[in-house]
């Protein structure tokens, strides 16, 4: 398929990739000029602008936006629906409120123009590993879009399929689902992201208790010097723990132990208290969920060795570098 992508930063670039590495044909455009020649050095075609690219494309057009939740992405959608014909379609891959996308979703069909949402897990290694997508939008402009669903999502690969699933969704085996109408994708995805934070919020806080087992306040007897690093290795082969977070952890231990390289000031990117949002409404207790995005509220005025895996496992799956704050240390890489 041809298709148009704005954003090429770091998971939109390898989004581009992944695709042409299929044989997929790109039309590419970002405000970074220079990201744009990167790209169409690899064998994407540049546009100059939004409209060029939509130029570029022969109807029905689909266009992937890979662009931070919010303005910008409201802008290069509404962009988009300017430059865009009936029956084209719109992709939001970003993280944006699943709420907006129903009222975007609502505002383009009165123009004959489909808007699919899609929840995309994957970080930095997305072009290696594949994407998880979760995705919103009518029946028709997603069936259309399937070889571009398939290309990026991670197959089937070595995970045995889970028993009694006949008749259920074959797509999803492959890493990819259309969740329901639009919104639903990204509403999924904003979940997904909540549980995350739970998670990592969980490796953190345990790490943080085998790390300071070695604290002098307690008695020799009771004090163990222990090696994190080999920890999180061992429990990375059969235990019930295990996880691609556990194998990021392991990722950054071995490196840096001590994790000197980052502060401990812990982002939220809006999915977290999207999702505290939707229990509140939904009155669905989330202690867990809550209690971790209030963490990394903390984490920004006083920072221990959890934050600083907080951060280090941020950084291994997606490359996110830490907050800026008023002591920032330079990070190490």
């Amino acid at each position: 398929m041809r298709i148009g992508v704005i954003g090429l930063g770091r998971m939109g670039g390898n989004i581009v990739r992944r695709l042409m590495d299929a044989g997929h044909e790109c039309v590419v455009y970002d405000v970074s000029e220079a990201a744009v020649q990167t790209l169409a050095g690899e064998g994407a075609t540049g546009s100059g602008s939004i409209a060029d690219l939509v130029a570029k494309l022969e109807p029905p057009r689909a266009v992937w936006v890979m662009l931070p939740e919010g303005k910008i992405t409201a802008d290069a959608v509404s962009a988009l629906a300017e430059a865009m014909s009936a029956d084209d379609v719109i992709i939001d891959g970003g993280n944006s409120f699943y709420k907006d996308d129903i009222n975007r979703g609502a505002a383009l069909k009165e123009k004959g123009i489909h808007y699919v949402d899609v929840g995309t897990s994957g970080g930095v290694w997305g072009r290696e590993r594949g994407y998880c997508l979760m995705i919103g939008g009518d029946k028709e402009a997603v069936e259309r879009l399937d070889p571009i669903f398939k290309t990026l999502a991670p197959g089937r690969g070595d995970i045995p399929e889970t028993p009694k699933r006949d008749g259920r969704d074959p797509r999803v085996l492959e890493g990819y689902m259309h969740c329901g109408p639009t919104g639903a994708g990204h509403f999924v995805k904003m979940i997904h992201n909540g549980i995350e934070y739970g998670l990592m919020q969980a490796y953190a806080e345990g790490f943080d208790i085998l790390k300071t087992k070695a604290s002098k306040e307690l008695p020799d007897d009771r004090r163990f010097d222990l090696d994190v690093a080999d920890i999180a290795e061992v429990w990375r082969r059969g235990s019930v723990v295990s996880s691609w977070l556990l194998d990021l952890t392991a990722s950054a231990l071995a490196g840096d132990p001590a994790l000197d390289a980052f502060e401990g000031r812990v982002a939220d990117s809006g999915e977290g208290r999207w999702t505290i949002e939707a229990a509140i409404e939904q009155a669905v207790p989330v202690d867990v969920l809550a209690t971790a995005l209030f963490a990394r509220f903390r984490s920004r005025q006083d920072h221990s060795f959890a934050d600083r895996l907080l951060s280090a496992m941020r950084f291994q799956f997606g490359g996110h570098a830490e907050a800026a704050g008023p002591e920032k240390k330079e990070v190490k890489t």
